[in-house]
């Protein structure tokens, strides 16, 4: 799977080992950045990874920060990006399966690296459900579309 990865200096160190991980899963990751531990602005990197999921050309994203809140903020601006904070294995399940999320987002402040790679081997796994949950993403999709063509209002 191509998976788009990016970060603040807060994910750094998580998002390198997890590109490794992801590498070693056989997934093509590109990484977005940031580059180093240094202080950055995060809504830089969670648009350059969530407009490269929402225009297709990865099909997912995964986002480091030190809460993941900002990240996941920031990603759920660009639309078609459904993008959840994840801190545990049924919520990143239930993420995939109901709400059909194409971006996680993990805060390093929450997370070990052991627990982000044992999630994110289940996220990838999860499969959207039909159904209600598949009715429900398309309410939000509409939503979406609304917005986009009443200027955001």
């Amino acid at each position: 799977m191509k998976i788009a990865i990016g970060c603040d200096h807060g994910g750094f160190k998580l998002k390198s080992e997890l590109i490794k991980f992801l590498k070693r899963s056989n997934h093509t990751v590109k990484d977005f950045g940031s580059f180093t531990d240094e202080s950055c602005d995060y809504p830089i990197f969670s648009y350059e990874v969530s407009k490269a999921v929402s225009c297709g050309r990865f099909k997912r994203g995964v986002l480091i920060c030190k809460t993941g809140i900002g990240m996941a903020i920031a990603a759920n601006k660009v639309n078609g990006v459904r993008a959840a904070v994840i801190h545990d294995l049924e919520s990143a399940v239930s993420s995939r399966e109901h709400n059909d999320c194409n971006v996680i987002v993990f805060g390093s402040r929450f997370i070990k690296q052991k627990k982000a790679k044992e999630i994110l081997k289940a996220w990838f796994k999860a499969r959207a459900l039909k159904g209600r949950h598949r009715r429900r993403v398309g309410q939000m999709k509409k939503i979406e579309m609304e917005k986009r063509f009443s200027g955001g209002r």
